[in-house]
């Protein structure tokens, strides 16, 4: 509950990865280090492999005040993604016990806003010995199933053009606010496109997440733009993503309109051909499934690093006012982690 309780919004981890540097550094055969608001801890023994487990310490906006422990929940903001992973990390990191591979902690800052503010990134750029391993796990909250590779993640702003008039003579102009209908009702008519990847299958989505424009309560509107959200299947490319986009919607935009990118970050694969993530599969006792959403396993296998999604607390659960995750799916991600780390 200690870790719930402390306030890690975005941008504001440095007290968070303070306490879990801390920790850490009570066990003498971890060399912990800490990047800026990441921390890494890191057994340096003589193993041939190294695994390497991974967290973010920031949750979405919202008042951690509330944290507590509630029969079998624990309760509060970040509960489920990830704090209870991270608790569980901790424990498992702390542990007195002999492993016959090395193993890696990397808890690490700003995940739930841009790609490019990512500390995992600011992490590579400036450590990249750090993240070295043969195999990673990123502790997203997945029900205790391993959720193999993400989608990809494409925003893209649309802006309408019109023509500024007097809301008296609205026939001597063009409503951009107005032509912004027909973008939204062919997003809403979309029919998501399912992907399968080595049995695996992702299902597509698109939907509109803002809407701006306006100029004047007595002015027709020259200009209205949109935000559009594309999580891609992996196979397509940010290009190939964008250029799928645009075809759909071709017919619904003129010249002089503008449909450009605001962020992406990639998609991955399945890598389960890895023994290592193979044998994490046969632990959990159930078969894997596609990660919904973009997680950091796109980063690492970047990085050339066979990563999965693996983490305690139903993913349905995330970013929301009543997140929770039980103290029974911590102990039970706790039980099948740590055997796959001896």
């Amino acid at each position: 509950m200690v870790l719930v309780a402390i306030d890690s919004v975005s941008g504001r981890e440095s007290r968070l990865a303070e306490v879990v540097a801390a920790r850490l550094g009570g066990n003498p055969a971890l060399d912990v280090e800490r990047i800026g608001d990441n921390v890494v801890a890191r057994t340096t023994g003589h193993h041939a492999t190294r695994l390497l487990v991974a967290g973010h310490l920031d949750t979405v906006p919202g008042d951690a005040s509330g944290a507590c422990i509630v029969e079998d929940e624990l309760r509060g903001l970040g509960a489920c993604d990830m704090k209870g992973s991270l608790a569980v990390m901790l424990e498992l990191a702390l542990e007195p016990v002999v492993r016959s591979v090395e193993v890696t902690w990397v808890f690490y800052a700003r995940e739930e806003i841009d790609r490019s503010e990512s500390g995992l990134l600011e992490i590579a750029e400036l450590r990249p010995d750090l993240l070295d391993a043969d195999a990673a796990v990123l502790a997203e909250p997945t029900g205790g199933v391993v959720e193999a590779g993400c989608q990809g993640t494409l925003r893209v702003s649309v802006e309408m053009a019109g023509v500024r008039a007097h809301t008296a003579r609205p026939f001597v102009g063009r409503n951009a606010i107005h032509r912004l209908a027909r973008v939204i009702e062919r997003v809403a008519q979309y029919e998501p496109r399912t992907v399968t990847i080595d049995t695996i299958d992702y299902v597509e989505q698109l939907q509109v997440v803002a809407i701006g424009g306006g100029v004047a309560p007595n002015v027709v509107p020259d200009r209205a733009t949109c935000t559009l959200n594309y999580r891609v299947a992996p196979g397509r490319t940010r290009d190939e993503a964008l250029a799928w986009l645009v075809a759909f919607l071709a017919d619904t935009v003129d010249d002089g309109d503008v449909i450009e990118t605001v962020d992406w970050a990639p998609s991955a694969v399945p890598a389960l051909g890895s023994q290592r993530l193979q044998s994490l599969v046969a632990l959990t006792g159930a078969e894997a499934r596609g990660k919904v959403g973009w997680t950091d396993v796109a980063t690492f296998i970047q990085y050339g690093i066979a990563a999965t999604n693996f983490g305690a607390g139903d993913p349905l659960l995330a970013h929301r006012s009543d997140e929770y995750v039980t103290l029974s799916q911590l102990d039970e991600f706790a039980g099948v982690l740590g055997d796959w780390l001896r």
